[in-house]
C-alpha cells in the first residue's frame, strides 16, 4: 500500500491577478524542470491543501496548486461576481501562461475532475496526460442524486439534519433554498446554512467516518466558501448543458487518462467515471473496492500514488 510522499515546501508563492477583482494564489514545489502538474481543486470553492503536494514525486515533479477564485487563499474570499465554469477555464490558462509552460498534466478529483475534462477539451494540445479520481459530470441527475434522491436513501439520518435548517414549503428546491440562505444579509444564518450544507458533503465523501475531514470541511473560513460557491455554480447547473462534459469527450482520445474511483463513492457515483470511460475508451479505469469518494481513503491514496508514477514514467520516454 502506498501512503503520501513526506511533506515539502513550496519554492514559490505568487498571485496572479485575472481582472474583475479577483487575485489567485499559486504555489509550487518539486523539482523546477520536472513534469508540471496542475492540481485542480475540488468543490467548487474548496481550495488546495498541503497534502496535495504529496501525491507526486519532488524528484520528477514539477508541482503546481492554485486555488480557484474565492477560494482558499485567492481573493476576495467567497466571491461569487464573475465566477463561472468560463472563468475558472480562462484562469488555468492564464496561469499556465504566466508561469511559462508549454504543456502540463492535470490532476483533479470531484469538481476537479469536470474541470480537468473540461480544460483538456478546450486545450487537447497543452495537456500531456490527466488523472482524475471520483469523476463528477456535473449532469442535471448527479446533481438530483445529492440533493433530491439519491445519497438520501443511503444516509437518511445525516439527510434529516441536512433539512433541518430549510422549511418544509423551500426543501422542493434544497439547493436554491441553501443559496438563499448563504448569499444572505444574516451572518448567523449564513454560517449555519455553510456548516450545514458542507457537513452533508463530509459525511458521506468516505467510506468510513472521517473525523479530519468533517473537521476540515466545517471549518469556518473553508465552509462559507465552499457552501456559498458550491451552491452558485450548482443553481447553475456547473454553468454547462446536460452533455458539457461529454459532448466533446473525443477530443481526448489522444491524451493518456487515469481515472480513479471508489466503488462506493456517494457524492460523485461511479457510473459517472463508466460513462466517461464509454465516451473515452483509451482511457483507463481503476475501480477501488473499497474506498468512496475522498483521496484521504488509503485504497484511493495507494491508487493515486500508483498512477502519478505510472504516467511519469510514460511521459518521461515521451519527452
Amino acid at each position: 500500500m502506498q501512503i503520501l510522499y513526506p511533506d515539502i515546501k513550496p519554492y514559490a508563492q505568487t498571485w496572479l491577478e485575472v481582472g474583475e477583482g479577483h487575485r489567485l494564489y499559486i504555489e509550487q514545489c518539486g523539482d523546477p524542470d520536472g513534469i508540471p502538474v496542475l492540481v485542480v481543486h475540488e468543490g467548487p470553492g474548496l481550495g488546495c491543501d498541503a497534502d496535495h503536494r504529496r501525491f507526486f514525486d519532488p524528484s520528477r515533479y514539477r508541482i503546481i496548486l492554485a486555488d480557484q477564485r474565492g477560494s482558499g487563499r485567492s481573493t476576495p474570499h467567497a466571491e461569487l461576481e464573475s465566477n463561472t465554469t468560463d472563468d475558472l477555464m480562462a484562469d488555468m490558462e492564464a496561469i499556465r501562461q504566466d508561469l511559462n509552460i508549454d504543456q502540463w498534466m492535470l490532476f483533479g478529483g470531484g469538481w476537479g475532475a469536470t474541470q480537468a475534462l473540461l480544460y483538456a477539451q478546450r486545450y487537447p494540445r497543452r495537456v500531456l496526460g490527466l488523472i482524475l479520481r471520483g469523476v463528477f459530470l456535473g449532469r442535471q441527475h448527479d446533481l438530483d442524486w445529492l440533493y433530491r434522491e439519491g445519497a438520501n436513501l443511503l444516509f437518511p439520518d445525516f439527510w434529516e439534519d441536512f433539512l433541518a435548517p430549510i422549511p418544509d414549503e423551500e426543501r422542493h428546491d434544497l439547493i436554491a433554498a441553501y443559496h438563499r440562505r448563504l448569499t444572505g444579509d444574516d451572518e448567523i444564518a449564513r454560517m449555519a446554512a455553510a456548516k450545514s450544507w458542507c457537513l452533508w458533503e463530509a459525511r458521506i465523501s468516505t467510506l468510513h467516518s472521517s473525523h479530519r475531514l468533517i473537521e476540515q470541511l466545517t471549518q469556518p473560513h473553508t465552509a462559507l466558501a465552499l457552501a456559498r460557491i458550491q451552491s452558485h455554480y450548482f443553481l447553475h447547473r456547473c454553468f454547462l448543458d446536460e452533455q458539457g462534459v461529454l459532448r466533446e469527450a473525443s477530443v481526448l482520445r489522444d491524451i493518456p487518462g487515469l481515472l480513479i474511483h471508489g466503488r462506493y463513492d456517494c457524492v460523485s457515483p461511479l457510473e459517472n467515471a463508466v460513462t466517461l470511460l464509454q465516451a473515452w475508451p483509451e482511457a483507463n479505469l481503476d475501480i477501488i473496492r473499497d474506498a468512496g469518494h475522498a483521496a484521504t481513503e488509503p485504497g484511493i491514496t495507494d491508487a493515486l500514488i500508483r498512477a502519478t508514477r505510472a504516467m511519469a514514467r510514460r511521459l518521461e520516454r515521451g519527452l
